[in-house]
């Protein structure tokens, strides 16, 4: 396995030769959740304009290339990490888990696997990992987009269950209208019991 910190032109088009999966998480920081992961080999015949980070775009622009990366890709897979798995592995190592299932739920068979960051887990194949890749290859941004959309959507499904923590719009990050809602509410089920703001409520309740 290679980490690529400064990666290429060269570099990026020699490791996209072929048939290569993408894999990206999203929900790494929140203190709800699961961790969701994604894992995209695109269609090197049938490119995808306008790919990028999904932070980067907008939620129109995300949910426009969601449905073009998912009529257009060979192959979209998505894994995930529950609150417990991450409360019992820790989120590092819940996150590699994660991305170890969206690779497993391919049907396709890459020849290598291309994860944004600095870590890969064990896939079994060829895999490397690339500081920012979100923004650099293609079909790492496919998966940061799937990935994203997922799991906001289920943060308003999460939102429609219990309104009154705003799940919608904070997303199950740290901010100061969830740690508000935490104080008044309490914590739920879906809550990183592990997570320091999480554990500082539940102790209160103690």
């Amino acid at each position: 396995m290679a980490t690529f910190k400064e990666i290429t032109q060269a570099q990026i088009s020699l490791l996209c030769q072929g048939f290569y999966a993408g894999v990206d998480e999203v929900g790494r920081g929140p203190l709800v959740g699961d961790v969701v992961t994604a894992a995209v080999v695109l269609d090197p015949n049938n490119p995808i304009a306008g790919l990028n980070d999904s932070k980067k775009l907008s939620e129109k622009k995300r949910l426009a290339l969601f449905a073009e990366i998912n009529q257009k890709a060979l192959d979209v897979s998505v894994g995930r990490a529950s609150p417990a798995e991450i409360d019992e592995l820790n989120i590092l190592h819940a996150t590699m888990l994660a991305m170890q299932r969206a690779v497993a739920g391919l049907k396709a068979c890459p020849e290598r696997i291309l994860v944004d960051g600095n870590r890969v887990p064990d896939f079994g194949i060829e895999s490397h990992a690339v500081i920012k890749g979100d923004g650099l290859i293609a079909g790492i941004s496919a998966a940061s987009i799937i990935a994203k959309v997922v799991r906001d959507q289920e943060m308003d499904a999460l939102d429609a269950r219990y309104p009154q923590f705003g799940f919608a719009k904070h997303k199950g990050y740290p901010t100061k209208a969830h740690f508000e809602a935490l104080e008044q509410h309490g914590v739920l089920a879906e809550h990183r019991k592990s997570f320091r703001p999480v554990q500082a409520r539940l102790s209160r309740d103690d």
